[in-house]
Order: C-alpha cells, then sequence, then structure tokens
C-alpha cells in the first residue's frame, strides 16, 4: 500500500499531495483475524461479527495506526483520507484507532453504513445495534473536539431491504427526525447475485436461522407501493412525500405524528406545488397531480447531512 502511494504520488499527473481513501469498503480490517487457526478452521459460524463480537477474533488496530503513520509520514503526502467503510462495531475495541482517525484523517465528514435502527432488518443484515453507532459517534465527536475539528458522520440507511416492516421505517423516520438528518438521496434494497439477502427476498425465509425444522419467515416488502412508501419515511421531509406519509400513518393508527409541532413526522398541510400521487388513486387508473407535481424519480444512492449542515448552506 505504501509502495501505492508513492507510484500515484510519482506518476499521476497534476496530484496534489491527497489520498482520497485508503482502506476501501474494509477500512478497519487490515490484519484483524482469528486468533487460532485451528478454531477459524473447525468454525462454521457465518460471521466473527454477529451477533456479537468473536472472542477470538483478534480486533488490534495497532498495525493499522502503523500504516496510517507512515502513509502521511511519505515525502510529498500532505493528507491520506478515510472516506468511508469503517466497521464501526469494530472500531470502538480500539479508541485509540478512533482518535487516529478523526483527528488526522477524516476530511470533514466519514461516512458510515449503520443501514438501519431496528432489530428485524439489522438481524438479516448481520449488522450491530443502534447503540453501537452511538458509541462510535461519541468517540469521533469527542476526539474531533480534541483535535478543534467540526467533523460528521454521514449514515447510510437502505429502504425495503429483507426483513423490514412499514413500523421499522418509521421507526428510522423518528430517529432521523430526531437526530437532524434529511436524506438527499435514498437506497432501495435491489436482489443481486451471490446475497444471502437476495435469498431472502425470492424465498422469505432466513437461510442463516433456523427456527424448529425450518429457516425462519422473513418480511419482505415487495412492490412499487410499500418500496415507494419506505422510501418515503427516509424522506420524510420532501413535501412531495407527505400525503403518502400522512395516509400510511392513518393506516398504522399513527396519526398522532400529523401535526405542526417538532414532535410530528409531517404537517397536515400541503404547500402548494407539491404533493405525490395517492397509491390508491393510481391503482385507480386516476391521473390527476396533486399541485400539478408527478411524483419524484427514485435514485438509487443515500446521502445526509445533519441540518444546518448541509452542501450550500452555512
Amino acid at each position: 500500500m505504501l509502495k501505492e502511494i508513492e507510484t500515484v504520488r510519482d506518476t499521476v499527473p497534476g496530484f496534489t499531495g491527497v489520498i482520497s481513501d485508503l482502506g476501501g469498503p474494509t477500512a478497519n480490517m487490515y490484519r484483524l483475524a482469528c486468533k487460532s487457526r485451528e478454531i477459524e478452521s473447525a468454525c462454521r459460524k457465518p460471521s466473527c461479527v454477529f451477533p456479537g463480537i468473536c472472542p477470538n477474533l483478534n480486533t488490534d488496530h495497532a498495525p493499522l495506526i502503523e500504516l496510517y503513520r507512515k502513509a502521511r509520514a511519505l515525502p510529498g503526502i500532505k493528507k491520506v483520507l478515510i472516506a468511508s467503510g469503517v466497521r464501526y462495531d469494530l472500531a470502538i475495541e480500539s479508541p485509540e484507532y478512533v482518535k487516529e482517525l478523526a483527528q488526522h484523517h477524516v476530511g470533514g465528514y466519514l461516512k458510515i453504513a449503520p443501514e438501519a435502527i431496528s432489530e428485524g432488518p439489522l438481524s438479516k443484515m448481520m449488522k450491530p445495534g443502534i447503540g453501537t453507532y452511538d458509541r462510535f459517534k461519541e468517540l469521533f465527536d469527542r476526539y474531533s473536539k480534541e483535535a478543534g475539528k467540526q467533523q460528521y458522520l454521514i449514515p447510510y440507511f437502505i429502504a425495503a431491504h429483507p426483513g423490514t416492516t412499514d413500523e421499522d421505517m418509521l421507526e428510522l423516520a423518528l430517529w432521523l427526525k430526531k437526530n437532524g438528518f434529511r436524506a438527499d438521496q435514498v437506497q432501495a434494497f435491489l436482489p443481486s447475485p451471490m446475497a444471502t439477502a437476495t435469498a431472502m427476498y425470492h424465498s422469505g425465509k432466513n437461510p442463516l436461522r433456523r427456527v424448529t425444522r425450518s429457516s425462519e419467515e422473513v418480511v419482505v416488502p415487495r412492490g412499487l407501493k410499500v418500496r415507494r412508501l419506505h422510501k418515503a419515511f427516509l424522506r420524510y421531509h420532501d413535501a412531495n412525500n407527505w400525503p403518502l406519509l400522512r395516509e400510511a400513518l392513518r393506516r398504522m393508527g399513527r396519526a398522532d405524528l400529523i401535526g405542526p409541532g417538532k414532535q410530528h413526522l409531517v404537517p397536515p398541510w400541503q404547500p402548494a406545488g407539491t404533493g405525490m400521487l395517492a397509491e390508491g388513486s393510481r391503482a385507480r387508473g386516476d391521473v390527476r397531480k396533486h399541485g400539478g407535481a408527478s411524483a419524484a424519480p427514485f435514485r438509487t444512492q443515500h446521502t445526509g447531512l445533519p441540518d444546518g449542515h448541509r452542501k450550500g448552506r452555512p
């Protein structure tokens, strides 16, 4: 990796001295492995980090910290950044690593991927609970402040993943609003080859967990209607989604979340020129538009910034 950085430095025209990302999709799993080859060869667990971190997994981040320090000490290198890919449940096992990361290798924003906050989808993704994210954020904010830096975590979330109910997405929408996040773009699950989640999507069962003699049943959000709703929960702040969300909240018995206050998810009024076509009207072939606006196109990624710190805003 150090040789590759030197190659970039010496051969890329116009190189500015900044390495934009070091680590890739598993940024902090450098040299992490089972403590025993014998145990590893006999192990049949599908994951070393779920439902908790295996005690036989070496979580020492010291080699990675040393690599970071060597990388940024190379002549001609001004900055080495980590843009994403941090497995934060492993990172909190090494506060020293979080300190090194926050104080030297973040360019203002660090993208991480909680994906969800509810047990249903998280258990299907084999991801840690939101409490682990909170612990990482606490460390990240503390060490950023110690360095005199104003830095932010940008969490990724996904809609319509197997195991996700409407109630799970509502819980996530309320969490996003409470924490001041507004997603500019959102991602909905799409089945792809060789993925366990794809097996769940097609079978409606979790192949990694058995209940009595058969696999665990999995709720699978299918169809345009539910996928649009789950995306709308992620973009609760978009007025185009408010008619759909109000309809869903009433159906779910949560009309108490419709109102003008901070404790509410959506207001009871609709701004002129906004609004999505209600699902019931669409199913009947009604082509009328609410306020003259049609449904916004879906996008394939999710990015979110805390309120007041979004691009283009002070």
